[in-house]
Parts: structure tokens; C-alpha cells; sequence
């Protein structure tokens, strides 16, 4: 049995937050082959982008409840191979009806993979260090894909990004069914009674915020590229923006595990919507390159780094990992939205539009965190939703 402390273990999830978390990296230069590449407009590709994010939440809220029933390794196994298989079979059509139906399918599969994963890595010894841990190696495969990825399409043809996806779902697949590693009960005292149970009401305001920080990344992040190209700061610039925000995610992670027990959770939670968002504004109303550049550098790490300690925080609240398995669908309810969203806002109104949207949905965000109690054993003792 592989044990979620063990080398292999570690390796086996740090491999499928990667894989599943793909869009995390990948949504600027998703949307902007499927603009560039393919021809289609803004909302016709946050539209697609969307239906993976959807097929994702909805993978997610249907295994999350059962997470404590399922067999880790086989899920996670056949579900990123199942998502290998269609994003290998998107590369081969050019009919939107057809790579529409493919995204909704390979966001279904990686979803249920990646549930299982988080699923995993809530039922650990530290969660908060370990989901540091994997939020690391996301920084690492974020220099790799964004360094690699537009260069390659750029000389060859678009379809090649989702050789790219299909490959990345496919070393996922075969290092989980070498090393995936088998939940901890024992080091988070579970039992049956914790199985049973509702959810905290706290609990329920976390999901929400951190469903709107994830609106706001996907809305954000699938227009980051376009909305430089539109500006004229050209291919070479935009692709030193995006490895520089690879390098730069490698940090937040790391430093929310060594700052875990010297900030409060609920005060990073608070601050880091508000941040987000002003981040936002710079990068979507800057005419000039420096000031976009290092709003873009800088942005997902703050999703990183605040999403570290949220992820910690209800791991205490809920022990017994079902909020947790359903982290997918916390960030992709919003980031499935996003995309469409953002894509409808540039259509309709341009990109600034998305910097007003970003304010109104952090306020929501600051809200949800605020009603999170410091005390986290109260919480789990207080009123149930």
C-alpha cells in the first residue's frame, strides 16, 4: 500500500494537481490558438474552454460526496487517460460542434481524476504543506508548458496544443496507476460519524469565495494573451510575460508553507480577492507594457498562495475530505464561467470591462471569507449547513 507521505505518493499527486490543473497554466494560450488558430471569436473560445471547466465541476460534485467509497488509483488512473484520449481526438477535428463535445469529455475525466486527488491530499498528515507541495510542482510545470508551448504552436499549427494536453493527461494516467497513494483516515482521526455528517456552515462561505477567485483567474487569465497581442507588445514579449509567471509561481506555494503557523488563514483569505483584483484592473486597462508585464507576473500567484491556506483551513474545518475532494468544482464552477464570461465582456464592452467585473466579484469573495470564524474547532461545532 502507498502511503500519501511516501516518495512515490508524493509524486503521484504532485503529477495529477499538474495534469488536472492544467487550466490553471494553460487558459491564455488555450483561448488564444483557439483565436489565432482556428478563427473563432472571443466567446465561441471561452466557450470551449468553458465546457472543460464544466465537465470538470460536474465529475466533481458527483464523486466528491462518495470520495471516502472510491478506489483512488483506478479513478484517477482511467480518468486521465480517458481525458488523454479526447484531447488527442480534438487535435484531429476542426468542426466546433465536435470540439466542443471532446472538451465537455476530457473535463469530465480529468475532473474525476483530480477530485480524488485533492480528495488525497485533504485526508494527509499536513494538508496545507502538502497542497504547498503540489502547488510547487504546478510552478515548475507552468515554466515548461508556457516557455514550450507558444513557440511550437507558432511554428507549427494549433492542433499540436492538444497533442500537448493529451500528452500531459497521459504520463498522469500511467504514474497513477504505478504510485497513487491510498487516503489517510487515521492521521486526520476519522470516523464514521465525521463521514456522516454535514458540512460546517463555514465550510459552504469557503467554497463560494473560492469559487469567485477562480472566476476571476479564468476570466483574467483566458484573455491574459490577447488582451498583450491586441496592445501590439508582440510574440516574444508576451511569451517572456508568461515564463516569467511560471518562474514567479514557483515561490507561492512554498512560502505559504513556511509562513503556515505565522499568518492567519481567514487574514490571507481577506486580502488576497482584494489583490487579485487590483491586479486585474492594471492588467486589463494598461496601455503600456512594464506595468502590464508585472501585473501578469504576479496575478495567479496570488490564487496560489491564498488558495494554499484556504485549502489548509478546510481541512481543519472538514475532516473528512469530501469538501476537499470537490475542489475541482470550487475553482472550475467560477473558472467554467470565466471564460465565457470574459469572452462576452470583450465582445460586448472590451477589456476593461473585465477589471469592474473583477472588483464586484472580489467584494463577494471578501464577504464569504469573512463569515469563515478564526476558531476553526468552533466552526466545526457550530451551526450546520
Amino acid at each position: 500500500m502507498i502511503k500519501t507521505n511516501s516518495v512515490r505518493g508524493h509524486v503521484a499527486l504532485m503529477v495529477g494537481h499538474c495534469a488536472g490543473m492544467v487550466d490553471l497554466v494553460a487558459l491564455p494560450v488555450w483561448v488564444g490558438t483557439l483565436i489565432s488558430r482556428y478563427g473563432l471569436d472571443p466567446q465561441q473560445a471561452g466557450l470551449l474552454a468553458t465546457l472543460f471547466l464544466a465537465g470538470a465541476v460536474v465529475a466533481s460534485l458527483i464523486l466528491a460526496p462518495r470520495f471516502h467509497k472510491l478506489h483512488g488509483r483506478t479513478v484517477a488512473s482511467m480518468g486521465f487517460a480517458a481525458s488523454a484520449l479526447a484531447f488527442f481526438s480534438v487535435s484531429m477535428v476542426s468542426d466546433f460542434a465536435s470540439m466542443a463535445a471532446l472538451h465537455a469529455v476530457a473535463g469530465l475525466a480529468a475532473g474525476s481524476a483530480l477530485s480524488v486527488t485533492h480528495g488525497t491530499i485533504a485526508r494527509s498528515e499536513r494538508p496545507h504543506r502538502m497542497f504547498a507541495i503540489v502547488g510547487m510542482a504546478l510552478g515548475v510545470f507552468a515554466i515548461v508548458f508556457l516557455g514550450a508551448t507558444p513557440p511550437l504552436i507558432a511554428a507549427t499549427s494549433g492542433p499540436v496544443l492538444f497533442i500537448v494536453f493529451a500528452g500531459v493527461m497521459l504520463v498522469a494516467a500511467l504514474v497513477s496507476l504505478a504510485a497513487f497513494p491510498v487516503a489517510d483516515a487515521a492521521s486526520t482521526g476519522q470516523t464514521a460519524a465525521s463521514l456522516a455528517s454535514r458540512l460546517p456552515a463555514a465550510v459552504w462561505f469557503g467554497i463560494v469565495g473560492i469559487g469567485c477567485m477562480g472566476l476571476v483567474q479564468a476570466m483574467t487569465f483566458s484573455f491574459l494573451e490577447r488582451v498583450g497581442s491586441d496592445r501590439g507588445f508582440g510574440l516574444a514579449a508576451i511569451t517572456g510575460v508568461l515564463v516569467a509567471l511560471g518562474v514567479v509561481n514557483l515561490f507561492p506555494a512554498g512560502l505559504a508553507a513556511l509562513l503556515e503557523k505565522r499568518l492567519a488563514a481567514r487574514t490571507v483569505m481577506l486580502v488576497g480577492p482584494v489583490l487579485q483584483a487590483l491586479l486585474v484592473v492594471v492588467i486589463m486597462n494598461s496601455p503600456a507594457f512594464a506595468p502590464y508585464a508585472a501585473a501578469a507576473s504576479f496575478f495567479a500567484a496570488v490564487m496560489i498562495f491564498t488558495h494554499t491556506f484556504a485549502f489548509g483551513l478546510l481541512a481543519r474545518l472538514d475532516l473528512s475530505g469530501r469538501a476537499l475532494a470537490a475542489t475541482p468544482a470550487m475553482l472550475m464552477i467560477g473558472a467554467a464561467i470565466g471564460p465565457i464570461l470574459g469572452g462576452t465582456l470583450v465582445k460586448m464592452t472590451g477589456y476593461g470591462s473585465i477589471g469592474i467585473a473583477a472588483l464586484v466579484i472580489a467584494a463577494i469573495a471578501v464577504f464569504c471569507f469573512s463569515r469563515i470564524p478564526s476558531n476553526t474547532s468552533a466552526s466545526r461545532q457550530g451551526a450546520l449547513a
